[in-house]
């Protein structure tokens, strides 16, 4: 690749906010390092808070984002700052119209850790249905109950949007023999009868659906979608997942919903706040199956999405457009 000096990251600092990143995203982490740059990385296991990031953004040339928020503030403190390179697809903690106003590239990989999103909403779904969580802690406690659960087979599922997450949880469920439909304005319709999808409302969406499974992004528009009024259209006894983002969903109009038996139970990866209150009343309901924003939490996923932050920044300073420009 040449002598250092030639190398494009000589001189540069990458600050790299995602907790685990050499372990998990080592393929990515090496791309960076043969192509010179300096690593500054978190190395506890807990994200960066808002002066942890501003001691360091100061001398970053790019940053490898987790969770941690560049928001004004943060970017007004980082002059040499060129990309912010998102280890996910989620960009709520990120200041887009602050960055583009400095100049700074904020990229994401979407579907990059689809998959593994997929499989866990799919793992939510089965685990409600036998009540897996009741079934381990029976048996480890010497109880030799029977928990009579549900089959999948037969079911109707609702999926709330219909992006590259809900499209591969539709392929894996297709071989269940259930019918799914889908709500989204922007929904393709040709993915969508490929699939076996039918695309409808979102009142037809939860209203015909034992399963409703959440997929949108967390904007002004789809904060709390998943209201009183919208369980009121579920059928008694619906399962609802969430493995996008918390505020999606009215945590206290679940509470009141899994109350009245409207909710039957519930799949959450993601809260309205994290990290979770031990003492929110969701964890009161035997239910509710929970996990700690961990969808996209593969080593699959966390392969190609590093190798894709880590080539975005190579390409900003190798002069070249990276893909999947936020901005």
């Amino acid at each position: 690749m040449g002598n250092t000096t030639d190398l494009i990251g000589s001189g540069r600092t990458v600050i790299v906010g995602a907790v685990r990143y050499a372990e998990l995203c080592g393929r990515g982490r090496q791309l960076l390092l043969d192509h010179g740059f300096t690593l500054v990385e978190n190395e506890r296991t807990v994200p960066w808070d808002a002066a942890e990031l501003h001691s360091l953004i100061g001398t970053a040339d790019a940053a490898v984002a987790g969770v941690e928020v560049f928001d004004a503030e943060a970017l007004g403190q980082a002059p040499s700052l060129r990309i912010i390179s998102r280890l996910g697809v989620g960009l709520d903690n990120v200041d887009l119209p602050a960055a583009r106003a400095r100049g700074v590239e904020v990229v994401n990989v979407p579907g990059g850790n689809a998959a593994a999103v997929a499989e866990l909403a799919l793992g939510f779904v089965l685990g409600l249905l036998r009540q897996l969580p009741q079934m381990d802690d029976a048996a480890r406690a010497g109880r030799w109950d029977r928990y009579v659960g549900r089959e999948l087979a037969g079911k109707s599922v609702g999926l709330l949007g219909f992006g590259a997450i809900a499209q591969l949880l539709a392929r894996r469920l297709s071989g269940f023999d259930l019918t799914i439909t889908a709500y989204d304005p922007y929904g393709d319709p040709v993915k969508a009868e490929e699939l076996g999808v039918e695309l409808v409302s979102l009142a037809q969406a939860v209203a015909d659906a034992d399963i409703v499974s959440v997929h949108v992004p967390h904007l002004p528009a789809t904060h709390h979608l998943v209201d009183d009024e919208l369980i009121a259209r579920m059928r008694p006894g619906t399962l609802l997942i969430n493995t996008s983002r918390g505020g999606l969903v009215d945590e206290a109009a679940l509470v009141r919903g899994l109350e009245s038996g409207r909710i039957a139970g519930a799949g959450l990866d993601v809260f309205e706040v994290e990290p979770v209150d031990p003492k929110n009343p969701l964890f009161s309901h035997p239910s509710v199956i929970t996990a700690p924003h961990a969808g996209a939490d593969t080593l699959e996923a966390y392969d190609r999405i590093g190798w894709a932050t880590a080539q975005a920044i190579v390409d900003v300073f190798s002069g070249r457009v990276p893909v999947n420009v936020a901005n």
